[in-house]
């Protein structure tokens, strides 16, 4: 059975001092043994963060090796509120550097949580995608139309081939296929698609908060921070787009991505104890873990999720899993998607051109 997510961060255990690893000042390979671990089991390479590392703003020497396309460069840059300034342009893979991708849905009404990922619909809620899960959604969701596996036979009804993925992850999915476990295979895209971002390098705050769009940001793993979920969208169809235990899954036009942080993005560890740094939102301002090594959640945030320390500045804290989002807003100036603005597209992570949203 699968720990749920949300749960207190038991521990670290530090195993061998090395230097080197994503470049910072002081470097541990480490386990990190947590209660947002799935049973994937995922080891993670760590860097552990010097004090003077944790800086505001982006650090490109953090992302795990693997995750980046080519190393980080910089350019002059116009952020969403006019602000001429320097931006890092960073291209992330698109495929996770530190961990699996999968296992999506189950194949039986009879498998178990390591069989199926998750599910998160919003309510704060985290769901094992198990055969239970699978059939209990009638009572869940309290309509008698769920069906999403063969009675006679118990096996769930997955998209499993390119033209499924496609017709059900789509804002109008044919009666033909309506209640399916969604599930997009990586093979679909080519093994991964990269996504290229303009962040800047010295963050700058607005006057009033942004409401997100595009991108949320990307991860130190590779992957981007995707907007929440159209789970609206995805439960009007009868429809489970199941996550995989990182909280990552394929969408056709836009890759792997992930909607929620259950842990496995956690690969900057802060020397001084506090959460972990997950990657950087589109602002440049740092993302960190929901809940600091101890425990604790911080009781100060704003409505972005962000607050200032002296040695982090300004950085936000990842919501709980369950809620199918990372930060509430943008505290500051965004930088673009350099891929989609160049192909004349909608900002990375918005609606693609074909109609097939970001699930």
């Amino acid at each position: 059975m699968k720990i749920k997510y949300g749960s207190t961060f038991l521990g670290m255990i530090l195993v061998a001092g090395l230097s080197g690893c994503g470049g910072s000042s002081s470097s541990t390979i480490t386990t990190e043994t947590s209660a947002d671990t799935t049973s994937t089991d995922t080891t993670t390479v760590s860097t552990v963060v010097s004090t003077a590392d944790a800086t505001e703003g982006p650090n490109p020497n953090l992302f795990v090796s693997g995750a980046l396309v080519e190393d980080a460069t910089t350019e002059d840059c116009v952020l969403s509120g006019g602000t001429k300034t320097t931006c890092y342009r960073i291209s992330v893979k698109g495929v996770p550097a530190n961990h699996a991708v999968g296992p999506f849905c189950p194949p039986t009404i009879t498998s178990t949580a390591t069989e199926g990922g998750i599910w998160l619909d919003g309510s704060g809620e985290t769901y094992d995608v198990d055969g239970n899960f699978i059939v209990n959604l009638p009572t869940l969701y309290s309509d008698a139309s769920w069906q999403l596996y063969d009675p006679a036979t118990g096996k769930v009804k997955i998209t499993d081939t390119q033209v499924a993925c496609e017709a059900a992850a789509q804002p109008n999915v044919a009666a033909e296929y309506q209640n399916y476990c969604v599930e997009c295979s990586l093979d679909y895209v080519n093994g991964g698609i990269s996504e290229t971002v303009l962040i800047p390098k010295t963050p700058v705050p607005l006057a009033t908060p942004a409401t997100l769009n595009g991108n949320v940001g990307i991860s130190l793993t590779g992957v981007t921070f995707a907007l929440a979920a159209p789970v609206d969208a995805i439960l009007s169809a009868y429809t489970i787009a199941a996550f995989d235990d990182c909280g990552g899954h394929v969408n056709p036009n836009v890759g792997y991505h992930y909607h929620a942080a259950t842990g496995c993005t956690e690969s900057a560890i802060q020397e001084d104890g506090h959460a972990t740094l997950l990657g950087y939102a589109m602002d440049g301002y740092g993302i960190y873990a929901n809940k600091n090594p101890t425990g604790n959640d911080d009781t100060d945030l704003d409505q972005c999720r962000g607050h200032t320390d002296a040695i982090r500045g300004f950085h936000y804290h990842a919501a709980p899993a369950g809620d199918n989002a990372f930060i509430g807003c943008f505290h500051g100036e965004q930088g673009t998607s350099a891929s989609a603005a160049a192909a004349g597209a909608p900002p990375a992570g918005g609606v693609p051109p074909t109609g097939l949203p970001p699930q």
